[in-house]
């Protein structure tokens, strides 16, 4: 009898325990993602637009022969010089940007990452679109203009149909 008692009670314990573990995971659960839900709710994304550029490539779904000319692409920092001819304006406001493109190439393509200000996010976006121009290569026109945005980071290319839509994709995916 006395040992009947005995197990009863140990398995009462275990019980017990068992539920104050259970409790214990899931207010851990919950205080985890109260702590660190917000950031990735927000859209930002961290790091250099150059570290990002090199991720979309890394990430694309892209056609294998785009793959193999990958070494002939070079991804620069956006300059003065090169706003006109690359965005289409001299009119948007950004603290970093930096554009890819083939060192020299029969096809049309450039794919641009700018971070703004997220105040100014929707203007930039119009801007570009309002400005860029498709037919600004010699001999060659690019078939299709993407622009969207994560957080600060504004998207832009334009390039091929399927080209555009993989590095969008891979964007997205960020």
């Amino acid at each position: 009898m006395e040992r009947k008692r005995e197990r009863e009670q140990r398995m009462r314990i275990r019980k017990k325990s068992m539920v104050m573990i259970g409790l214990f995971i899931v207010l851990t659960g919950l205080i985890c993602t109260a702590c660190g839900g917000g950031e990735k709710d927000s859209g930002k994304l961290e790091g250099s637009l150059q570290d990002i550029m090199a991720s979309l490539y890394a990430n694309a779904d892209l056609v294998q022969d785009f793959k193999d000319n990958l070494d002939s692409y070079e991804t620069i920092e956006l300059t003065d010089d090169l706003e006109v001819s690359i965005l289409g304006t001299d009119q948007i406001t950004y603290t970093e940007g930096v554009v890819s493109m083939p060192m020299m190439s029969s096809m049309a393509y450039q794919c641009v990452l700018l971070r703004v200000d997220e105040a100014d996010v929707e203007s930039a976006k119009q801007a570009l679109k309002d400005n860029a121009n498709l037919d600004k290569w010699v001999c060659v026109s690019a078939e299709t203009m993407l622009i969207e945005s994560r957080g600060d980071v504004i998207f832009f290319i334009m390039s091929d149909k399927s080209t555009a839509e993989a590095m969008s994709s891979a964007f997205q995916k960020l």
